[in-house]
């Protein structure tokens, strides 16, 4: 039995994928890079000497070909962190949504999750493991006009619950977190439409959109590894089936209150 950590990211080639390879492999784990694009994962793997595994992390047939490289390259999973996802799978609301959408939505952001940690269960739980789950305040409450988004990102939590409840008497450790805006290119395109609407820089349409967020910024990719890795350390040894919101205090804001701050 390898006495090196391994620590499976998905999506890991950018965001907060990328942020969670670097702290990892900084702390001496061996990390197993998975995502759809080959390039940016060679890069990470190159700064961190973690093994780049480009494929589809919703295919069974891939997580298949990704547990023996693992296993190939000496190592055996003992942690999961499930960052795969996206904010354009799910645009639209429900009329605006077709089957082929809602179906990519769910694939991009919920089968993702439930493929990559059926994979790694039975390692996790030879070694009483820990996943970690990168959800959203999307999980918690629903913007405007992304149905299939917020629909398969609460589902997370669902799913959060589930793997919780039915793994903890192996010894494995279930969590979700759910970060507000994060700054990542993903989340740098979604301000391009604020951008063009007001004519603005993307440090403004960052401030624009943390305006009424009571630390009136936007979350780095390194502020969310730095959760997923608490989650998944001794320290939270105790802690499974939780929701940790990391969105800078967002939700906590009673929005119908918020015409009083500007008088």
């Amino acid at each position: 039995m390898s006495k090196q950590r391994t620590v499976v990211i998905t999506g890991a080639g950018t965001g907060i994928g990328e942020a969670c390879a670097r702290l990892f492999a900084s702390g001496g784990a061996r990390v197993a890079l998975i995502g759809r694009r080959r390039e940016p994962l060679e890069r990470v793997a190159r700064e961190t000497g973690g093994l780049a595994l480009d494929g589809d992390a919703a295919s069974a047939a891939d997580w298949q070909r990704f547990i023996a490289a693992i296993k190939a390259d000496g190592g055996a999973v003992d942690a999961l962190i499930a960052c795969a996802g996206g904010f354009g799978m799910g645009m639209g609301t429900a009329t605006e949504t077709d089957d082929a959408a809602w179906s990519a939505a769910m694939r991009a952001n919920l089968d993702t999750a439930f493929v990559a940690a059926r994979a790694c269960l039975p390692d996790l739980i030879e070694r009483r493991g820990a996943i970690v789950l990168v959800a959203s305040i999307a999980s918690l409450a629903a913007g405007p006009a992304v149905c299939g988004y917020t629909t398969s990102k609460h589902a997370l939590i669902g799913l959060t619950r589930s793997l919780a409840r039915d793994y903890g008497p192996h010894g494995v450790r279930v969590n979700a977190v759910c970060p507000g805006w994060v700054r990542t290119p993903m989340a740098d395109a979604e301000m391009q439409p604020l951008m063009q609407r007001y004519d603005e820089t993307l440090d403004a349409a960052y401030q624009r959109v943390c305006a009424d967020v009571p630390l009136r910024r936007p979350a780095h990719a390194e502020e969310i590894a730095d959760v997923c890795e608490f989650l998944v350390s001794p320290a939270a040894s105790i802690v499974t089936g939780a929701t940790l919101v990391a969105d800078g205090g967002s939700s906590i804001v009673d929005v119908p209150t918020l015409a009083f701050d500007h008088m």
